[in-house]
């Protein structure tokens, strides 16, 4: 369920016109920005870009990101970007790195729809000149590569319909792989990269039932593989797809003890789940740190960035 509350009856010519108000003159006005920006919708804030463009021939993203800085910049602007446009940013930033990020190319791979992957695709060439997959092919290495270009190409057929034949057979395939630790193995990458992620929880839970442990735990059965980045890989894939509302409640949690490394992460999950399951992942945030991530964000952010944050988690008390 999502967080943020839509205003009704707005006019994006009138938000264009206060956003270009609380630009000019001597200082910014951010707070104004915020009372507009994190209270529409997607489909409002595509409405208000294009009503800005319209009036004032400039683009609302840089108009903000010339206005701006530091991390109340490149939230907000994320924010107000179309989806598939902010995913390709956050991908291209993976990939900046000296180490490409993999898990968050793996967090926009799997949960996402295919629908929406294809839309990130063709952003992220508009943007870059490159194919998304030509960048992750290029930019990472060995086993890695092989994971990341498999789910980044895929289509998956996004319904409900499964085979449980399929399952059980898949199922001990994984296991096999994993008994023999052979975890680059061909078909495990062939079986997260092209199948549902309705038939894949369903094989989760077939090995599950069948092994009596979790695939991600069988993952995890060598201590001297524990630090290998592949096998992290792995594993991050499998939560994103079997339970992502936990995988991103969990990412919440190491933002929050590491904002100095992590500080992206946070308004990551943040902007890009608010109009899905934010709500959801709260919830699951809750659980697993006795407090809530309002209060973790009041207590440790500061500024317009903390306010924009607790805006778009749905409390709008500060």
């Amino acid at each position: 369920m999502a967080t943020v509350i839509a205003a009704k009856d707005s006019s994006p010519i009138d938000d264009a016109e206060t956003i270009k108000r609380a630009c000019q003159g001597l200082g910014t006005d951010e707070k104004a920005l915020i009372s507009i920006l994190a209270h529409r919708n997607e489909a409002q804030r595509k409405l208000v870009r294009l009503a800005f463009q319209e009036i004032y021939h400039q683009d609302l993203i840089q108009q903000l990101q010339s206005e701006l800085s530091g991390s109340f910049q490149r939230a907000i602007s994320h924010w107000t970007m179309d989806p598939s446009e902010r995913d390709a940013v956050i991908a291209h930033e993976a990939l900046k790195k000296a180490t490409p990020d993999y898990k968050v190319l793996i967090e926009i791979a799997c949960t996402r729809t295919s629908q929406e992957i294809v839309a990130i695709k063709g952003s992220y060439q508009f943007l870059y000149k490159h194919s998304l997959d030509e960048d992750v092919a290029s930019k990472t290495n060995f086993d890695i590569r092989k994971l990341l270009v498999a789910i980044i190409s895929a289509y998956r057929y996004d319904g409900d319909e499964f085979d449980e034949s399929v399952a059980h057979s898949e199922a001990n395939i994984l296991h096999h792989a994993i008994e023999n630790k052979v975890f680059n193995h061909d078909e495990i990458i062939r079986i997260l990269s092209t199948r549902s992620k309705k038939q894949l929880c369903v094989t989760f839970n077939a090995f599950r039932n069948i092994y009596g442990t979790t695939i991600t735990k069988g993952l995890l059965s060598n201590p001297i593989d524990d630090d290998d980045e592949y096998l992290g890989a792995l594993r991050t894939t499998i939560r994103c797809i079997k339970y992502p509302q936990r995988y991103f409640a969990k990412v919440l949690g190491h933002a929050m003890n590491d904002l100095v490394n992590e500080e992206n992460a946070l308004s990551r999950v943040i902007i890009t789940r608010a109009e899905k399951d934010l709500s959801e992942i709260k919830d699951l945030y809750f659980k697993r740190n006795y407090v809530s991530i309002d209060d973790s964000v009041a207590r440790d952010i500061s500024g317009n960035y903390k306010t924009f944050l607790l805006a778009l988690l749905g409390n709008n008390s500060l």
